[in-house]
């Protein structure tokens, strides 16, 4: 019987290793680059990926070749300051990266608040792939998160206690959640508009 445990346990050291690569490819490519607060990368955990590789949808699996099929093995996250600079980011990072799926992950409804995002599954490059690299321990993409400090954090605070609680949440609950949402998203636009009349606008030019 295949185990999943132990084949992706035996890809992890490699998965590491490209992480690395993958975090000093960025800090190069993206070097000129103003405002950025951290760019970061690392492999899925191996309890992270378990609990993926076994999700069911409709009472089935919902991958029947989870080594293959799961393309976040290595994920990158770039964290920037402001709203602007994410197109500016996307930009760069495309003149140096082949994409096969991008999307702004946003709220389902305009009346709601949650989590914002630009999400990338990225082809991973030739060059992040040494020959002296098992190629069957070794995957073809990775996954990049493109966010705001705003976005980063409510995203971090609210994972266990939102997404993934230990009880379901009460409707109280729910709305403290949505308020703090609320407020990443006002600080995110606010810090855009103070950065725009205090050095964009005619009047803030020497």
């Amino acid at each position: 019987m295949f185990d999943i445990r132990k084949a992706y346990a035996a890809r992890f050291d490699t998965l590491t290793a490209i992480a690395q690569m993958v975090e000093k490819d960025l800090q190069t490519s993206l070097a000129d680059l103003p405002h950025i607060d951290r760019i970061s990368a690392r492999p899925k955990s191996i309890e992270s990926f378990i609990r993926k590789a076994t999700k069911e949808e409709h009472g089935r699996p919902k991958y029947d070749d989870p080594i293959n099929q799961i393309q976040d093995q290595v994920g990158a996250r770039i964290i920037t300051f402001y709203l602007e600079d994410v197109e500016k980011i996307t930009e760069q990072v495309l003149r140096y990266n082949r994409k096969i799926e991008e999307r702004d992950v946003v709220p389902d409804s305009e009346k709601e608040f949650g989590y914002f995002g630009k999400h990338f599954i990225l082809i991973l490059n030739k060059e992040l792939k040494p020959p002296s690299f098992d190629p069957d321990l070794t995957p073809s993409v990775f996954e990049l998160q493109i966010k705001t400090l705003f976005q980063h954090a409510f995203s971090e605070g609210s994972h266990d206690l939102a997404y993934k609680p230990i009880v379901p949440l009460s409707k109280e609950q729910h709305r403290k959640v949505a308020f703090t949402a609320a407020q990443a998203w006002g600080g995110d636009k606010i810090f855009q508009e103070l950065y725009d009349e205090l050095f964009t606008t005619p009047s803030a030019q020497p």
